[in-house]
């Protein structure tokens, strides 16, 4: 296995370090994924941008953390699974959602577990998803829009993922709760 650091404001690349600043900022702590990141100033910078964007776009509050979460449990990631399970649940997101998520058992909500499951058929198929399936997504009254933003997250995600399983990134403590449920 390979070593990455997990860097601080004072450690971290010297491009990186405003960075870091911005997510101490916004969080209260610099998260390990951050940190670990922090060694490519550009995928940092890249998933702060991914971050922001998928913050604002055309899913729900709701919708986005079925996506974020969706995809954690897709990719089996250590960290973002419990990271976006308490990340979810500050957002007073229903317990009982993010366990369906987690087990890969169907959320109660119509709508919502048409998007779970259309997210996982994206992640698995790589994105060929087929015809039907989008059909039935904007038949449910998700649109054109919606169904893009549902990549954006995906991409998103896949940094972290990805980050996470190549630097077997640290769980953060706030996150460690969240380890078991």
């Amino acid at each position: 296995m390979i070593n990455f650091p997990v860097h601080t404001q004072t450690s971290a690349p010297v491009d990186s370090q405003p960075l870091l600043d911005k997510t101490q900022q916004a969080y209260g702590l610099i998260p390990s994924l951050h940190g670990v990141m922090a060694q490519s100033p550009q995928l940092l910078e890249a998933y702060q941008t991914l971050t922001n964007l998928f913050m604002n776009c055309s899913l729900s509050k709701e919708q986005r953390h079925v996506v974020w979460l969706t995809v954690a449990v897709s990719h089996q990631c250590h960290y973002c699974v419990p990271a976006h399970s308490q990340i979810a649940s500050l957002d007073g997101i229903d317990a009982e959602m993010i366990r369906a998520i987690r087990s890969d058992q169907p959320i109660e909500d119509k709508k919502l577990e048409a998007l779970r499951e259309y997210t996982n058929s994206v992640v698995f198929n790589r994105g060929q998803v087929s015809v039907e399936e989008s059909k039935t997504m904007i038949e449910l009254g998700f649109t054109q829009q919606n169904l893009l933003d549902i990549n954006l997250g995906i991409a998103h995600k896949v940094l972290s993922n990805y980050t996470n399983a190549l630097a077997n990134t640290p769980i953060d403590e706030p996150f460690l709760p969240f380890t078991d449920i």
